[in-house]
């Protein structure tokens, strides 16, 4: 690991100061063996059960308080990034409540531990030496990477390589500080989704009423997602507006969007539960956490903030 971060630019000084600390969490390998979505293989839990305990009163009343009190920052978050408050809401909201809980894990030590047990040692290599660049470039101080068990950080919970990526100013003092900062928490999620591919001025989705008749296999998807694969399996194949429209489908709680967007349809619980028409700034969603269930409820969270 010392000489991958050195060949990445990071300081010999830096590696001394950190590396020897580090020691094995056994309480994140046993995290990471266990995470129950609908992206694991077999049974899924069900949605409706993960909206009964993600988005309930208090969240949806706390993401308005802040709405309202944001509007202005928020509003011109929006003009310079495309991204809609409530969205951005949605996603703080939905990651850790607000910063009400943002994690106490060391991120070092986690990470270290992750790619030391191999599971997805690539990917947390990766991470690790990501989090001693953010450390030896003075972009946080070493008592600053806390976070949860995977090594997500700060307001938005992102993985170190993340912050590189994609943290940015958003009150004006030339720093990206996503732990104590909401101005550039919320600036830096904008930036993010728009990395993503997040399109300006479209919807990330629509709930709908699906006729019991509606014949599945006619509208069965049958492309193969490169990421995230079983997640993106569970949606049909791609149609307009028009389309899905023609077919009877209802639009629940809002208006239709314009006939020509495209859309796919994902009954979550099976046919007979709820059903929404995802577009393409869904897909920016699930960038940022690849579950439905996270992407639905980030979506009906910031619909139900900005009512």
């Amino acid at each position: 690991m010392r000489g991958q971060a050195l060949e990445r630019g990071v300081r010999p000084a830096t590696l001394d100061m950190i590396l020897p600390g580090l020691s094995f969490n056994e309480r994140v390998v046993a995290l990471d063996r266990n995470q129950p979505d609908d992206s694991s293989p077999g049974q899924p839990p069900s949605m409706a059960g993960y909206l009964a305990r993600r988005l309930d009163d208090a969240r949806i009343s706390g993401g308005r308080d802040r709405y309202a009190r944001m509007q202005p920052r928020l509003m011109a978050f929006e003009s310079r990034f495309g991204v809609p408050g409530p969205i951005l809401l949605g996603i703080w909201g939905m990651e850790t409540n607000y910063g009400g809980y943002t994690g106490n894990f060391d991120v070092l030590q986690s990470l270290a531990t992750l790619a030391y047990d191999g599971r997805r040692r690539s990917l947390f290599t990766n991470e690790l030496i990501a989090a001693l660049e953010i450390v030896d470039r003075g972009l946080a101080p070493r008592s600053a990477l806390t976070g949860s068990w995977a090594g997500a950080m700060g307001n938005p919970q992102f993985l170190p390589s993340s912050y590189l990526k994609t943290a940015v100013d958003g009150d004006g003092d030339s720093r990206a500080d996503i732990w104590n900062s909401e101005a550039d928490s919320l600036a830096s999620i904008a930036n993010y989704l728009v990395k993503a591919g997040w399109k300006r001025g479209e919807p990330w989705g629509l709930e709908v009423g699906v006729p019991a008749t509606m014949d599945r296999r006619a509208i069965a998807g049958t492309a193969v997602s490169p990421t995230c694969p079983r997640v993106h399996a569970r949606h049909s194949r791609w149609m307009t507006v028009a389309e899905w429209k023609a077919l009877g489908l209802t639009a629940v709680g809002k208006g239709w969007p314009a006939d020509h967007l495209r859309a796919t349809l994902i009954e979550a619980d099976g046919p007979g539960g709820r059903a929404f028409l995802t577009f393409d700034n869904y897909r920016a969603l699930l960038d940022y956490n690849c579950s439905n269930y996270y992407a639905i409820s980030v979506g009906l969270l910031a619909d139900a903030i900005s009512r």
